[in-house]
């Protein structure tokens, strides 16, 4: 892992169209890393008002929560949830400094993530290890 991440943890938030998968994800994630002191991860998944869809308010509520200083990694299911982190971070003040959108598949990503970052691993390492779990061979 590289850096010094000062004692603090890299965030992630699992940016989803439904919050049922957002919520469901996180909690596999959370299950799969094994427990113990886990870096933190927030679900931000749907309208506010229930339904499908992404939610910019959802979206940086959520950096904010899991947020510790050490940066925050943005994962996401599909197009639309892309452009709506884009559009943030686009913004000075919506995401804390040092959010990233991470380039990963969103279930076997957000796994690798949280292993990381509970590891102690920098936004670098979350982002390098999210990502490459696009090479996960499933045969």
């Amino acid at each position: 892992m590289s850096g010094d991440t000062g004692g603090k943890r890299v965030g992630i938030v699992l940016v989803s169209h439904s919050a049922d998968v957002a919520s469901a994800v996180a909690e596999l994630a959370r299950g799969l890393a094994g427990g113990g002191d886990l870096a933190p991860v927030a679900a931000a998944g749907g309208l506010p008002g229930g339904g499908l869809g992404t939610s910019a308010e959802l979206i940086a509520g959520a950096a904010r929560a899991v947020d510790t200083g050490a940066g925050v990694a943005l994962l996401v299911d599909l197009g639309s949830a892309v452009l709506t982190v884009k559009a943030l971070l686009a913004e000075d003040d919506e995401l804390p400094e040092g959010a990233r959108l991470v380039d990963a598949p969103f279930v076997e990503g957000a796994v690798a993530a949280l292993v990381t970052a509970s590891a102690g691993g920098d936004l670098d390492a979350v982002a390098s290890a999210a990502s490459e779990a696009y090479a996960y061979r499933k045969e």
